[in-house]
Order: C-alpha cells, then structure tokens, then sequence
C-alpha cells in the first residue's frame, strides 16, 4: 500500500484513498472503500469547475474518521479564494460531508462533480490483478445511485445518496452552484452497502461494530486506554511507540460472524481485514499483559472453527485450528479455500500455549475446562495428522495441490524455506519452529491435565513425549560444524540448513538446550542476522538472500519480539534489550508504528529504517510487538498468584514505570531502572 494513502478503518471495513481524498483504483492496488472483502468502491474522484483538488493538509481525526483540507487545482500557481474541505467517517457506511467555502468578497459560481464507480472485486482479486465473470449495473433512483454486482445468487450493493439537490447520472453527482462572498455550502453523501444472503437479508446484520456511531466507538476507545496499563518512562520514542500500539490494536477491533463476543481483531491492512489464526493467537499472547479479553475472545472463536474433519480443498483435519477465513465472492463460490481455510501447522500447537498462558495470567479456570474437549483435540492432531513422516515431528504438506499455502508455517512465501545454496527442500516439510511450538504445547497441556482436568495418567503422558520430542529434536536439528539449529527438515529427513530467525523461536518455546542457548543467541545477534533494526528473517550469506524478501531477508518485528522474550527466557536480557532497542528506535522513524516489516538493509550504512515496499502499514502483530518487548524488558512472568519482574532495560532507558498491570493478582505496578553489571531488580509480589 502506498505509504502516502490515508486510511480510515472499523473492524473489516475501511476507506483507502490519496491524500486528496479521491478513489481512482489501479490493478493490485488495495484502494477504494471495502467491507468484508468486497471493494464497494472503486472511484470516488471530487473536481471544482472540471480541476482536480490539491491537498494542504490532512488531518487524522480518528482512526474510523479523517478530514482533507483542499483547494482547486495547483495552489501555488493561483491565489485560490475557494477551498474545499473533506470530512468523512465510516458508521453503518460510508460517509462523506463536501464543504465549500468562499473566502472572497465576490460571488462564485462553482461546479462541483463527484464521479463514482465500484468495479465490486473481491479483496483476493485485487490482490491478483483478477476478475470473476458478474455482471456490473448502474441505475437512478430518484436522487439514489445504484452500482450493484450480481453472479448468480451472489449481489453487492453500493446505494449513495446525497443532503443537497444534484443532477444524478449513473457516472455520479454534479451541483451548480452560486457561492456568495464569505459563504460556504454543503453537502453530505452516504454510501450504503448491501450484502443481501440466500434469505434476502444483509449477511452482517447483527453485528454490533457494524452499527456503532461514532461516539460510541470513541467510548469503547476511551474503555480500552482506561483499562491498559499506564506507561511512564524517561524514553519518548517508548512512550509514543506505546500509545500508538494500543490504538492500532482498538482501531482492529472486529467481529465476525458467528462471534458471540467481542474482542477480536482484524489481521492486517489492507490485505487481510478478516480473522487470521496465527496472527491472532500471537497478538494475544503479546497483548496478555494489558488486555485480556482478546485472548479470551480468540480461544472460544478459533475453537468453535477446530476443524472436525478430513477436506483436502480446505486443508482441514480433525483438531486443526484454522488459519483463515474469508467473505468475498472467490470464497462463496469455492474458488479459493478461505471459509475458513486450514492451511498452517503451527496454529493448532499455538493455540495451546495460548490457553496455557491465558489462565497463568488471568486464573480463567472456568475457560480452560470449557476449552478442555478442543484442547485435547488440538494435542491429538498434533501426534497424528501432523506426524505425515511417523517420526513424532510435525510436518506439513499441503493436501489441496491447486490453491493451497505451499508453506504451511508463518514464513509462507514460495520461497520462504530453502537451503543455504538456495535450493528447495522438497516435501513434507519440517520447519524447526514447528517442533518448538508443539513441544511447548505438550509441556502446557500437561500442566492443564494435571491441574485443571484432573488427568494425571494423560500429563504423564504429554510430559514424557515432550521430553521424547526434546531430545530427538536436539540430535536430528541440531548442525555441529555450524553451531545452529538447521531450519527445517525435507521429505527425505536432510537438514535444510539456512541461517534464519527461526532459531530465536526455539528459545521462547524452551526446546532449545541450556548448553547450546549461548551459541544460538550469539547467532541471532551476528551481522548475518542482526541488521541493526532487528533480526532478519534469513542470513546474508545466503544464496536466496534479500534485504526486500518478504520471508527471505526482511526484518519482521513480531518474530523479533518473539525473539527478544525467547532470550529472557534463557536469561539473555542484555540481548533482548538489544532487540528492544533496535525495534523501538525505527518504530520512532514511524511515529510509533512498527509496520508489518522492515527491509534487511545494514542500520550502519544507512540512517533510517526502511519499510518493505509491499508490507501491511497497519498490522495487529506488530502493535503487539512493543507490548512484548516492554513485558521482556521488565521481565514480567506470572507465578501463580504473583508477579514476578527483573528489568534489564537498554542503555536509553533509564526509567520505566508500568501501572496497573491486570491478571489473577488484581492489579500491579512493576518499575524498572538501568542497572550496571550483575545488580538485578528482582521484586516479587504476592497478591
């Protein structure tokens, strides 16, 4: 997405236009106005007497509301006595207030046209340049403009209307006007959208984000940032990094069909304004700390999805979590897999740690037995269908060969996993990660059993796999000349033996020998891997090496908040302080927004942090990755009933307070302060 559009956003609907507030959509460009992955707009272009606007400022109001101060034409070749103002929000549709005003002591006369047009394309085509065989319509109803879709029994509707008396045609709006001396005129539009089902009724009727006006979300806003913890700090770029992160996370609320609750959030924009398993287990495990109630949301939804059965076009099997889900058009007619779509290996094992650590935060016994059924299902899918080779491994292959995810980990580019020389291991695929998560996850199903199930004989069991797996997992992974994990496993058992991020991984899931801890940190920080910005995702002597590869050199700032707390976890603070500087410090290049990655390049050789061309601007795992990294750096870990924190802070950072910790103790302030050699700030609280 460009990185000079603006964007305004509530759940899965948002509006993605030029600084001047115009909609003039191109092929694989996610512009225009979209709900639940269906472009409802394509153009929206405003021109003053036949010229196009010039921007003079923009001004972000909210994150679902925006305002563009404008003037016709070029503003520095004329002395322009007319501007325009653009205000728009988005609340049961899409709304746009046009505001003209003369600032001369003579009459105007003025016209104002807005083209309008909607090509209805699903999300998954303007992501493939595309399109599917509907037919387009346009029709006049009294002072109404109809654009609507239809393939079959699948319609989409765009209904727009407006306050003040206009021409309509079925290309858009046109008003003469004549503007006195000093006044000004108005008009408001509404865009409505129709998503008629097989029963005739709009699909999203009943969701209550759909409906929200704007000072109720406002207040929900205000209800988030009054029940997260309070940051104070002697860093700014810490501070801003924080706040931003919140409000990105509120600005994703979402609630898809069937959720019950709320506290969902939506994946990435603009290309996945939908729920994505991975995505969403990992941002509530970073946001547990200050906001519980997304975690809780995302165990019950992605459980009500478990898959229950064997279906090769959705890569689904019994006890798999699902990764994706989809309500465009290319989902209703089973052209892609995406409701919902099964295709990842590493979900299923994450969700369990999820819940473990869920109830260690907040004491939700009562969710951990609820979920006891899809918890065991998730454990057996584990030791049975993910076992594709029979060596107690988690593999992955896809089992829908035409539009499947090849790579079925977070790295799932085509070319996301390869050998140092660059060739393709062939398949099955055993990526390293994989066999951390789910050792993790067999550890903290068997605390569940034993504590909360009230099954010793199968904890025993999990307890002992998990050390099966450990011990297998360091003899066959584990590259001696190399002094690193190997990345993955082929079909025929050879390491896969890149350098990549993916051993920082292996230390948050505890797979990792204490022996052999040092080596692997050591690794990760090394100019292969450590750009300076962070940890990127492969090494830079690797033959498919690129500092703007998606999965092949970028610096994504999840995987190294993952990294950074798997270090803490080893007693390396020093070093994930490292990691916390490096993110913090290019999310301050942002105004405190980390996007979804940072391009490889060395921080020594240029000043600032480059955002990888392509990558989501607002993404809900990299407003999580500050929270993570502020729980790493204040070590914060629940033990039962008490907090523990030690802080080891970077060199910036010399104080940090945070207050009001929620989870089972209440509430808790922890503080941290830079401390010289082995002095700790170790306090435990007992509630």
């Amino acid at each position: 997405m460009d990185v000079h559009s603006v964007s305004i956003l509530d759940g899965n609907t948002f509006v993605t236009s030029d600084p001047r507030g115009d909609i003039d959509a191109e092929p694989k460009l996610p512009t225009g106005f979209f709900s639940f992955d269906t472009r409802f707009l394509s153009k929206w272009v405003l021109t003053v007497n036949g010229q196009r606007l010039s921007t003079l400022s923009t001004d972000d109001l909210h994150y679902y509301e925006s305002r563009f101060f404008t003037v016709p034409g070029v503003p520095h070749a004329v002395d322009s006595t007319l501007s325009v103002i653009r205000h728009r929000w988005i609340g049961e549709g899409f709304h746009e207030r046009l505001t003209l005003l003369n600032h001369g002591h003579q009459p105007v006369d003025v016209t104002v046209r807005l083209d309008v047009a909607s090509d209805f394309a699903d999300i998954v085509e303007v992501t493939n340049a595309t399109k599917t065989p509907g037919e387009l319509y346009t029709r006049v109803d009294d002072q109404a403009l109809v654009l609507g879709y239809v393939r079959a029994n699948f319609r989409r509707e765009s209904v727009i209307t407006c306050s003040a008396p206009a021409q309509v045609d079925e290309h858009g709006f046109t008003f003469v006007l004549r503007i006195g001396p000093h006044e000004d005129w108005e008009a408001t539009f509404w865009v409505r959208v129709n998503a008629p089902g097989p029963d005739g009724r709009d699909v999203r009727s009943g969701l209550r984000h759909y409906a929200r006006s704007n000072e109720q979300k406002q207040h929900d806003l205000q209800d988030w940032l009054g029940e997260a913890p309070v940051l104070e700090c002697d860093w700014d770029a810490l501070r801003t990094t924080y706040r931003r992160s919140m409000l990105d996370l509120e600005a994703l609320r979402f609630n898809p069909f069937s959720a019950e609750r709320e506290g969902l959030r939506a994946a990435r924009l603009p290309w996945f304004m939908t729920i994505l398993g991975r995505d969403s287990i990992f941002a509530s495990l970073q946001t547990l700390p200050f906001a519980s109630s997304y975690a809780a949301a995302t165990l019950r939804f992605l459980a009500t999805l478990q898959g229950s059965r064997l279906d090769d076009f959705r890569d689904e099997e019994p006890g798999k979590i699902m990764q994706k889900i989809r309500y465009g058009e290319t989902a209703a007619f089973l052209e892609q897999p995406h409701s919902p779509y099964y295709g990842a290996a590493d979900t299923t094992s994450l969700w369990v740690v999820l819940l473990d650590e869920y109830e260690r935060w907040t004491g939700d016994t009562a969710l951990v037995k609820e979920l006891e059924d899809p918890a065991r299902a998730a454990l057996a899918w584990i030791d049975t269908y993910a076992d594709i080779q029979g060596d107690g491994y988690v593999w992955y292959q896809r089992r829908n060969l035409q539009t499947g995810v090849e790579n079925q980990c977070w790295k799932n580019t085509w070319d996301g996993v390869s050998f140092h020389d660059g060739r393709l291991p062939s398949f099955p695929r055993a990526t390293c990660e994989l066999q951390g998560y789910a050792y993790d996850a067999k550890v903290r199903g068997a605390r569940l059993a034993r504590q909360f199930w009230n099954d010793h004989a199968y904890a025993d069991r999990l307890e002992r796999n998990a050390a099966e797996l450990k011990r297998r997992f360091n003899r066959d992974f584990w590259i001696e000349d190399r002094g690193y994990y190997a990345l993955a496993l082929d079909g025929e058992g050879h390491q896969v033996d890149a350098l990549t991020s993916n051993i920082g991984h292996l230390l948050w899931s505890g797979i990792v020998e204490d022996s052999r801890a040092r080596q692997v940190v050591d690794h990760l920080l090394e100019p292969r891997l450590f750009s300076g910005w962070g940890v990127r995702s492969l090494a830079t002597d690797a033959a498919r090496y690129n500092p703007i590869g998606f999965c092949t050199g970028a610096v994504w700032p999840f995987d190294n908040a993952i990294i950074a707390w798997g270090m803490r976890r080893y007693g390396y603070g020093r070093e994930a302080a490292r990691i916390a500087d490096a993110l913090t410090v290019a999310a301050d290049f942002f105004d405190g927004r980390l996007p979804e990655a940072l391009a490889g390049y060395n921080r020594a050789r240029i000043t600032y942090p480059v955002r990888y061309p392509t990558a989501c601007w607002l993404q809900a795992w990299s407003a999580g990755a500050p929270l993570m990294l502020i729980r790493t750096m204040l070590g914060l870990e629940p033990d039962g009933d008490q907090l523990i924190y030690d802080p080891v802070l970077p060199e910036k950072l010399n104080r940090i307070e945070l207050l009001n910790i929620p989870g089972r103790w209440g509430r808790f302030d922890a503080f941290g302060r830079q401390t010289t050699g082995d002095e700790t700030g170790r306090v435990v609280h007992r509630a």
